[in-house]
């Protein structure tokens, strides 16, 4: 019988950083040391500072690393994406990944973390401008895929992505997912029109 061959260690940062967002989807970032960290994953603080920087860079990198373990959210990007389902639908559609009851782990760290970064400027901004950024950018080309003009197409995300994420902060402090579906599917409908009305050639 032939042996079966070892399967390759992985790198050790990638090593740290999986088991860095373990821990931060577990405990959360507000009260995490890299030396109670580092007890905890059986390393130390100099081997995190060695491989990320600093604290805020491993939380920045351990949180993106966390989010690839809730594929429904990047399933929200695919959604918008459908270009011939309705606009209207696809927002609603994309709601439901977001708000899917599995991502509540997720949702928790992030928003601890946003608001740890908020309070402390300066230490956190790789965070603050993925934070800023990404979400934006993606809902921007997804309605420029849909005829919407550019600039017309950075409001209206910037809109969603604030809509998204106060829902989100909603349903982590009240759980009331119908309300924020009723929400959502009147902003759909508003957001929907507007795309419309911009992506129309002038007469």
């Amino acid at each position: 019988m032939l042996a079966m061959p070892d399967t390759p260690a992985l790198p050790e940062r990638d090593r740290l950083l999986g088991l860095t967002a373990d821990y931060i989807l577990e405990h959360g970032v507000a009260e995490m040391t890299l030396r109670k960290l580092g007890s905890a994953i059986g390393t130390n603080n100099r081997m995190l500072l060695y491989y990320f920087g600093s604290k805020e860079e491993l939380i920045t990198a351990a949180l993106a690393e966390a989010s690839g373990r809730f594929p429904i959210l990047g399933k929200a990007f695919a959604i918008m994406d459908d270009q011939p389902r309705p606009l209207r639908e696809r927002i609603t559609a994309a709601w439901d990944a977001v708000a899917a009851a599995e991502n509540l782990p997720f949702h928790r760290t992030f928003f601890e973390a946003l608001g740890l970064a908020a309070h402390q400027r300066g230490r956190f901004d790789s965070f603050l401008g993925s934070v800023g950024r990404d979400w934006r950018e993606q809902l921007a080309a997804s309605l420029g895929g849909g005829g919407v003009p550019r600039a017309a197409a950075d409001d209206l995300a910037q809109e969603l992505v604030a809509l998204w994420r106060g829902l989100q902060l909603d349903l982590i402090t009240s759980g009331d997912r119908a309300g924020t579906d009723r929400v959502i599917a009147s902003a759909a409908e508003s957001i929907a029109r507007r795309a419309a009305t911009a992506a129309a050639p002038e007469s």
